[in-house]
Formats: structure tokens, sequence, C-alpha cells
């Protein structure tokens, strides 16, 4: 059956490429390696292939170095010195909380060159502080500081930066690689085209994805721009996912802010309306307390427990999370303040594109993912990776995935040349409309789905098979909607999310237990003969199959993969 569903996926892709006209109207470039996303992982990826000495184009949906989740906020980091011990520790501190899911070379491998990427970060002259005892720290990074040098470095090293020029679809050579991708520009030098649209077209010989990953348009801080197009691009491309079942991650955020921090609420206490204290609630694992008790009153929060040092470090380490507080005119250490949850989806989960080997290469020949893009499962397991796992794991996979897209492009030799077709599907065929809905109807519709508690945190078979049921639905019809030129990046961000999601609760019916961040209220335990990860494959047809069996057909679907 599987087999038969990649051949009938292959066999339709064909035909789409077979429609599809290589001239575009725009700017078109030839590169060795195509970047897709400026944040962390991205510019690492771009730094990184440009050193092996590659032609090197980024692009960005924001302006590289400013948007994305990491520029705006501080950036706690996974790190250790080169000591056996305590990497050991590391190690073991971490598995405890990933429920047999991640790898211990993964995670080692991470840690060695996390240590190597801040070493550098350090030698081309970020601030790092010093501790207590005049030595250097390097466990956190300020975003503007952090990225404003990321952006600087790719600059020095030769790569082309194309800022608010969103990806729509990668492109496909006639072989079956990867062959770049297209998009649009919003902006052309300091002004807008005369209609809003101007399109590019990148050629290259090869692509890494590391556009981030989803938060629905949740309006937690920084995530605007992250609505899991790369999931969809590399789904289109023959790609799968993994752990999308570990994606429901909500920030507790007061509920006049967006910033979603939630590592100093381990010094906060939790409390009902009536100031009655919610017994066991703090940031970790009790927030699906508070969100029990969201669902019939307001929780506030206060965060009481923090003696006047701490306090100090707090306002130094995450200064924009006090920003609110400030202008609301409260003191969040003295007066309790109204809190809600935001659901930050695949940002603070796990879930992401499907890799397959150490070079963060994915199943379609010449596409690699890194960062929020790329599952995390290796090095988080089950459980979230917050900031500090996702943030080692954006400089490791983003070095990893740039070195060998940059030695892919360089075996396969000029590809200028080379005939290269677009890939796109949802809203870019050009189709007669089925569906009278609006982009705005379509994303309340998805977020009615993922934002619910009672939906996506406290999950059980029917609820998760009426959700899935309502997507699939949203996703045939987007599928139909076929967008004008000023709604072509809306139009694509919602069939993502709609697709995303999709892929979520599949993967969600078919873990029948509760394990890390993904809790079914039908399976409360955790099963032992489920300590494996799930990967979901396809798009209009959807379906899911552990890790472990796919392993020996690995072979046949990078086969199918290059038809």
């Amino acid at each position: 059956m599987q087999k038969e569903r990649l051949n009938q996926n292959m066999a339709i892709r064909r035909e789409q490429l077979n429609q599809r006209s290589e001239r575009e109207n725009g700017l078109s470039l030839a590169v060795d390696v195509l970047v897709i996303g400026g944040g962390p992982a991205g510019t690492w990826a771009a730094w990184s292939a440009a050193a092996q000495g590659a032609r090197v184009a980024l692009v960005d949906k924001g302006y590289c170095g400013a948007s994305g989740a990491a520029a705006p906020s501080g950036n706690t980091l996974w790190y250790s010195p080169p000591d056996p011990e305590q990497r050991e520790m590391a190690v073991i501190s971490r598995e405890a909380r990933n429920e047999g899911l991640s790898d211990r070379t993964w995670m080692s491998r991470v840690l060695n060159q996390t240590y190597t990427g801040l070493h550098a970060l350090e030698d081309w002259g970020y601030p790092f502080p010093l501790d207590d005892q005049g030595q250097v720290y390097r466990r956190s990074l300020q975003g503007p500081e952090y990225m404003r040098l990321m952006r600087k470095q790719v600059k020095r090293a030769g790569v082309q930066i194309l800022d608010h020029s969103p990806a729509l679809e990668l492109l496909i050579s006639a072989d079956g690689l990867v062959a770049g991708a297209a998009g649009i520009r919003r902006q052309v030098g300091d002004r807008a085209s005369r209609d809003g649209i101007n399109r590019w077209w990148i050629k290259a010989g090869a692509v890494v994805i590391a556009s981030g990953g989803c938060a629905f348009l949740s309006k937690a801080l920084g995530c605007n721009v992250l609505t899991g197009d790369g999931y969809l691009m590399a789904v289109e491309a023959g790609a799968e996912l993994s752990g999308m079942e570990f994606s429901n991650v909500y920030g507790i955020v007061p509920t006049f802010a967006s910033v979603t921090k939630n590592a100093f609420y381990r010094w906060a206490t939790f409390t009902h309306e009536d100031g009655t204290p919610i017994e066991g609630a703090n940031a970790g694992k009790g927030r699906p307390l508070i969100a029990r008790a969201l669902s019939t009153q307001p929780v506030y929060a206060q965060i009481n427990r923090a003696d006047e040092t701490t306090q100090a470090m707090m306002r130094l380490a995450q200064p924009n999370f006090f920003l609110p507080f400030d202008r609301a005119g409260i003191n969040p250490f003295t007066q309790r303040f109204p809190i809600t949850l935001r659901l930050e989806g695949t940002v603070r989960g796990t879930g992401g594109i499907r890799i397959v080997d150490s070079t963060c290469a994915t199943s379609v020949p010449g596409l690699f993912a890194a960062g929020d893009a790329a599952t995390r499962e290796l090095v988080c397991g089950g459980a979230s990776g917050g900031g500090s796992l996702n943030a080692a794991w954006a400089i490791s996979s983003g070095t990893w995935a740039g070195e060998a897209a940059a030695q892919f492009a360089t075996v396969l030799g000029n590809t200028d040349d080379r005939p290269a077709f677009r890939l796109g599907g949802a809203t870019l065929r050009s189709t007669p409309a089925s569906t009278t809905q609006t982009l705005q109807e379509f994303i309340q519709a998805v977020q009615a789905e993922v934002f619910p508690y009672d939906r996506n945190l406290f999950r059980s078979e029917s609820v998760l098979q009426g959700s899935l049921a309502r997507l699939n639905t949203l996703w045939q019809e987007i599928s139909s909607f076929t967008a004008s030129d000023s709604q072509a990046l809306q139009a694509r961000e919602t069939a993502a999310m709609i697709a995303t999601a999709r892929w979520m609760y599949a993967t969600a019916l078919a873990r029948k237990e509760s394990r890390g961040m993904h809790k079914r209220e039908d399976y409360p335990h955790t099963d032992p003969q489920q300590t494996h990860r799930l990967v979901a494959h396809g798009l209009d047809h959807i379906w899911v199959t552990p890790e472990p069996q796919l392993a020996t057909e690995d072979l046949f679907i990078r086969e199918v993969a290059t038809l």
C-alpha cells in the first residue's frame, strides 16, 4: 500500500511538472546552495556553505537578522565545555526528559558543534558576559546582538541575501533532484514594487530549508513568519516528517503581551481569580493544570519567589520580558497579573522534516533541513527543546546542513543551465475555484482546531478524528483556492498551516499512548512497546509509519524520490 501511494504521488507530481514552464519574470539567479530562512539555523547554514567555497544565496521572509523567534529575545543555550564528566552529565540530564526517543550520539555531536560555534561567535566579536568568577559565560545569547552579528558574518562570507523574499515552492530537475526554489520579493530595494509583487527564481545545486517551525499565527513573539512553509515545500518534493505529534507546546504569557519566555515562571505563584493557589502549577508539568483552570475562569500569576538578586539577573537576561509590564505599570514581582497560554506549535515543539543521516540530508536528493524546520527528536525526544536545545540544534544542524549542501553541489558540478520545474501545489495551481471561503476564514478555521486546549493539549481518539476530518475538508478546499498575485504569500502560509495541523493530528492518532508533550486522555500511560519515532508521509493522503519499519524501505524511497 505504501509503495502504491508513493508511486501515485510521484506520477501526479510528474504530470504537474510537465505542465509548468521554466520562464519567470523577475530576478533569476544561479548558485551552488540556496538557504531558505534567515534565522540562526539559516545563517549558520549559509556561512558554513560559503566557507566551503560555494556560491550561496539566502532568502528570508522578513529581514535576515531581525525576523523569527530568536531575533527579538534572549536565548539560552545547551552548552558544555569539552570535559567528559560534564558532557556526560549534560546528556544524562536531558535523556531523563526525552522518554527514550533521543539519540545519545546526536546529542554528543550537538554539544561538540555548539561549543565550536560559540567560540567562533566569540572570535567574531560577540560580547559574551563574565560570570561571578570572571569566566566567559556562554550559556545564553541576546537575540538582537546575535542575529546582527550573524548577518554581518554571512555577508562578509559573500552570501547574497534577499530580504523580504519568501520562498513559495521548490524547484526540481528532470532527474528528480531538488534544483532551487521560486518565490516573491515583497520589496525591491527600499521601495515596494508597483503591484507589490516581484518574483524570484533561484536555481541551486542544493537547498537547505531552515524556515523555522509553525506557530499558527498565535501572536507569540517573533512567530508571525513561522507558518510551516518549509514543511509544505519539503513534502511536495517527496520528503517525510517526523515527531509531528510532539507539537502542542503552549507558552505562558500575560494576556496583554506576546513574550512567551517561560523560564521566569519557575519563581511564580499561579492563582485562581479569587486568589486561591493552583496547586502543582509551574512552567513545566503544571501547564496542563493552568490550562484546565483557564477553561473555566481567569488565571493570575505573580513572580513572588525571586529574591532581589534573582530579579536583577532576570531583567539583565531578558529585558524584553519586562517591557509589557513596564508599559502597563505592573510590577510582576509584587503584583498579580492575568495570564493565558499561547500555542507555539512546532517552534518549541519537536516535530519537523525528517533527516536521514548525519549531514541533515532529507530523503530527497539535494534537499537538507536545519533548525526548527527539521525534527529535533534526535536530541529532544518527545520533550520540548525550549530555547536551549533548539538554539544549540540551530547552530549545529545549520553548520552540518550548509557544509553538506555545498559538498553535494560540488559533486554535481555546474548545474546553472539544467532545466528546473516548479513543484508547488496548493494555491499555486490554476484550477477552477470550488470554495467561497476567504483566506482569513481558512486561517480562523485551522486555528479553531489547534488552539483549544481540549483538542490539542488534552487529546483523545474521537476529538482528534473530528478535528482531522474537518482539517481534511479544509485541505481539499484550500488546494483548489486560486490565489491572486497579491494573495500568493498569505495563501501559501494558510495552506502550510492546514497541512501542518493534519500531519500533527494524524501522527497523534497513531501514537496511542502518552509520551513527552503528547498526552492522550484515552491512553494516559507510556507504552514501552511504542518507544519508536513516527514518520508522516504524504500530502493529499497522509499515512504514518514507525521509523524502525521504514528503515528497511529507505533505499526504495530514495529510488522513488529520484524518478
